[in-house]
Parts: C-alpha cells; structure tokens; sequence
C-alpha cells in the first residue's frame, strides 16, 4: 500500500494521523507513506520524528474577513492543491488518510480531482470546517465520538473512538518513574496546555507551584507550550526566587505517554487526543475546556469522560484556579477516590479505533475494486 496522509498545525490532528500509520504498518510492513502538511505547523517538528517522510505544501485557512483575504486564500490553497497532485502523480498513492485542519483541503481536493479515495478521521464531537466541508468528496468519515455523527452523510460515517500510538496505556507507572528519575511513592501532577500552551492552564500549574512546590512527597511535571515557556520562567523566577527542586519546568512534552504513565492526576484542556490519550492511560484528570473552540466541543469530550467518572471537568472562569486547586487536594488526599476515577478514565478509552479504521479502509477498498 501506498499512503498519503494529511493534517496538521496542531498534535491534535497530527498524532492521530500518525496512529493510524502505525497502525497500518502492522498489517502491511511494506506499506509506504507520504505525509503532506505545512511548514507552519507542529508537523515539521513530529512527523520526521516519527519516521514519516514529510513534505510541505502551500495552504491557509479561509480567511473570509475581506475579499483580499479571502483572495489570497483562495489563491494559495489552488497553488497547493497543484503542488498536491505533482507529489501525487509522483507518489501514486492507493488513498489519502486526512486527520484535519486547513491543510487537509487542498490535499483532498488534489485527491478528488485525480479520482484518488478519501477517508476522513473526525477527532471532536463538534467537527472543523475543513472535515464538513471535505466529507462530500469522503468514502468514510470515521468519528471520535459519536456526537459528530449528525453533522456528516450519514452513509458514510463509522464510530471508532479517537485513535491513540500503542505506546499508550502499555507502560507502567513505576517503570516510568524509573526512566524519569521521579521517587515511586510521590504523587505526581502533570499540567500542559498543548503544544503550543494555554494561558490559563499556566496559570492553574504557577498556583500549584505556589501551593505544592518543595513538597517532599509531590513532583510537579509543567509543560508550559512553546509561546509561553520563557514567560511561565519569568514568573516563577519573580523576586529572585529559585524554582522548587520538586518542579520540572519544559516547553514541550515530547514522550508524553511516559509522563502520562508517571502521573496521578492529569490537568489539561479536553481536546480530543488529550482526552483520549489520558484515558488511554487510565489516569484521573481535571481537564478546564477551552471556551474558544467551535461549538464548545472541548466542554463535550470533557463531559464524556467525566460522565463515566474519569475525570473532573471546571470550566473557566473567574474563579477557575480555585476550583482546580479544591479537585486537586480531594484527589490527593483520598487514595480511593484517586482508583476509583483512574478506573473510570480507563473505562472512557478508545478501544482499537486504529485497527477498525484501517480494517474499514481495506474492506472499502476491496469493495471498490471487485
């Protein structure tokens, strides 16, 4: 098989493009990939990494805020939807796996122009412009949660679950506290607001700094996201005061299903691969939506999760950090409690979506061949 797949900007949309490749290279060790993306992107620092051969091509997001904008929009994406079908005249791919975000339309629409099968992986139970707009050219829309169903042909869709790299959920805690040089018997707090990071969850991990740091019992994980790394030092260095030997500041969580692994108590966003990647670790987490997302879909996967008593879920406001900090203590001071919703964030995982897409994939296109 020959792949070409496409999504990116964000992890979001990345890592789960990126499951699914692993995934079908399990079944096929000959299978060969192409990931297209762009070079504004989280890809350009993720797919290599990965062992995927990446390639950029020219893309943006449809700005409709003036005719200029839209214009220049319009114009770039048709220069990489030609870009798109000289890679893909190149290549010859058997389909293209798209995951999402801005970049994946020019790709498909490549694809479509060339006759080329389209399968789409939906991460959120509010979809993204790009996966709406792109399902009528699709073979399969496959969904991370059932919610999204009603906004896609219904024909066409397939529940799985958010697909998650094995790696998750395989390691144990003790294992990885080895590899991290972290005490076995401290409770551990990991906090990060994505690749990029998010303000508020920074300022929820400074006040667990302030409450817990130098704890002798506690270790503190804080990835702070690329934008907002030197700002986070900043503060915690303010009146020259030395960060808590127990805090481990970073920009970016790089083997995140170690950390995930190492922790007790997750506090994130609920985008749809930290939700699915928490569970798939079976941890407990106290996951703070984002308010900024279309739909609130990041209120909904939270929802999902906690429904099933795997997690807290505080939305943000004003007196956000406080509410973080009371679910925290409650966790932290109450072992059973603690179990009890480690097993309900288990419960909520995503179970085999990799295999069932892949699976969904061969059969269509063996359907379409005969």
């Amino acid at each position: 098989m020959r792949i070409i797949l496409t999504g990116g900007i964000t992890g979001g949309h990345i890592y789960p493009a990126l499951a699914i490749a692993d995934q079908f290279k399990e079944i096929d060790a000959n299978a060969e990939f192409l990931y297209l993306g762009s070079d504004e992107g989280m890809e350009k620092y993720i797919v290599p990494k990965h062992g995927y051969e990446l390639k950029y091509i020219d893309s943006r997001w449809f700005d409709r805020s003036s005719p200029l904008k839209l214009a220049k929009t319009l114009l770039k994406n048709e220069k990489g939807k030609r870009e798109t079908i000289r890679a893909m005249k190149r290549f010859k791919p058997d389909f293209v796996m798209s995951t999402g975000s801005f970049v994946s339309v020019p790709v498909a629409l490549a694809a479509k122009s060339l006759g080329i099968p389209i399968y789409i992986h939906e991460q959120n139970a509010y979809p993204g412009m790009a996966n709406k707009l792109l399902s009528k050219y699709a073979r399969r829309v496959f969904l991370g949660f059932e919610a999204a169903r009603r906004y896609f042909p219904s024909a066409k869709v397939v529940y799985t679950g958010n697909p998650v790299r094995n790696e998750f959920g395989e390691q144990s805690r003790s294992d990885a506290r080895r590899e991290l040089e972290i005490p076995e018997n401290d409770f551990v707090v990991l906090t990060f607001g994505g690749s990029l990071g998010a303000e508020t969850i920074n300022d929820i991990g400074l006040e667990i700094v302030s409450n817990y740091g130098n704890d002798e019992d506690t270790t503190i994980i804080f990835g702070t996201g690329k934008d907002y790394y030197e700002h986070v030092n900043r503060r915690l260095a303010a009146g020259n005061r030395e960060v808590p030997a127990n805090v481990r500041v970073m920009p970016y969580i790089s083997d995140m299903a170690k950390m995930l692994a190492a922790s007790n108590v997750i506090i994130c966003r609920s985008g749809a691969l930290s939700t699915a990647e928490v569970t798939m670790a079976g941890r407990a987490a106290i996951f703070v939506p984002s308010p900024n997302v279309t739909g609130d879909h990041q209120y909904y996967n939270a929802k999902a999760v906690a429904d099933n008593g795997g997690a807290v879920l505080i939305t943000e406001d004003s007196d956000v950090e406080i509410r973080v900090l009371n679910a925290l203590k409650a966790l932290k001071t109450d072992p059973s409690l603690l179990e009890d919703m480690e097993k309900g964030s288990y419960r909520s995982a995503p179970v085999d979506a990799a295999k069932i897409i892949c699976e969904e994939i061969i059969k269509d296109l063996r359907a379409r061949r005969s």
